[in-house]
């Protein structure tokens, strides 16, 4: 049976500097600098967490000469504090807003390929028809943005969900996936080629994305499942500018969807190697947090979101 007292403490006594010490002590795992970054003194910050963790009935984190680690109850405890207080300040700048005639504001999170077509066309629409909409973008990986949606920093992610235990806490509407096409610069050694091999592509300096990447790990388990050892003469990034540039007047080659480098097709600067790598990735869509109502500007843009992909990827809709 849950603890009464618990209920009344949160109903009751939960005070915005509970949260934010939450938040700092998740940040900085010391309660000493947790204290200052709250702008609190180190006894009043004990005593602060020691009232959270008596309310509650749990250990929140564990001391340990050098600092505070949380347990499974303040890894939780600090998700939701994040949460709410990036709710409050949501609320805050909503009003703001209205005060001041604007007419809202709407943070997204995406990975690389929507973020050159899907999203930029979404924004394009949706600022025609509301040019006072403030709109934020930020471009990571499935992984960071779905954290970040979860701390409530973001309003929507166009991305995966690649942990199956958040399906009960995120909403998640399937666009496509992501074939990926052999692509280098205009020019390069192995365009004319119509006999291209796997063990070609072994020996070819590539530009790859990081470790731990759903791509990466189907690109070396392409190789290895031929025998083959990965390429070794490699380059990192997640950057489309710094790819593209490197591509241009090398003998690399990426693996990319078209849809990312169409502009660059279309103007041959880049080319499409004749050699099918069969690469497909999990399909992505639009995540939002279950339980959560989206303020008006960003349901606007979820509905635009919609409307745009509705009309870019028929076959999947």
């Amino acid at each position: 049976m849950p603890d009464p007292r618990s209920d009344r403490f949160v109903r009751s006594h939960l005070k915005t500097r509970h949260l934010v010490l939450l938040v700092e002590l998740g940040r900085h795992g010391s309660i000493l600098h947790a204290a200052q970054a709250a702008n609190l003194t180190q006894p009043a910050a004990s005593k602060l967490l020691a009232e959270l963790e008596h309310a509650l009935n749990v250990q929140l984190f564990e001391r340990l000469p050098r600092g505070v680690v949380p347990t499974w109850y303040g890894e939780v405890m600090i998700r939701r504090a994040g949460a709410a207080l990036a709710e409050m300040d949501s609320a805050h700048q909503e009003v703001m807003e209205l005060l001041s005639g604007l007419s809202g504001r709407v943070s997204i999170g995406t990975v690389l390929t929507p973020s050159a077509g899907l999203v930029t066309d979404a924004v394009k629409l949706i600022k025609s028809r509301n040019a006072r909409l403030q709109v934020s973008i930020s471009v990571d990986t499935s992984k960071l943005l779905t954290e970040r949606l979860r701390a409530g920093e973001l309003d929507l992610v166009i991305g995966r969900i690649l942990d199956s235990t958040l399906a009960a806490e995120l909403h998640f509407e399937p666009l496509t996936d992501e074939p990926h096409s052999l692509i280098a610069g205009a020019g390069h050694p192995l365009a004319g080629r119509n006999d291209l091999t796997l063990a070609d592509l072994a020996s070819t300096p590539w530009v790859l994305p990081p470790a731990g990447s759903i791509l990466r790990d189907r690109l070396t388990t392409l190789f290895l499942s031929q025998g083959l050892e990965p390429p070794v003469e490699t380059i990192e990034t997640l950057a489309l500018p710094v790819v593209t540039s490197l591509l241009t007047g090398s003998r690399m080659v990426a693996a990319l969807p078209e849809e990312l480098v169409r502009p660059y097709l279309d103007a041959g600067l880049l080319i499409v190697l004749p050699y099918e790598l069969g690469l497909r990735m999990d399909m992505y869509g639009i995540i939002t947090r279950r339980q959560h109502r989206l303020s008006p500007g960003a349901e606007a843009m979820h509905a635009t979101l919609r409307e745009v992909a509705a009309r870019r990827y028929p076959a999947a809709r």
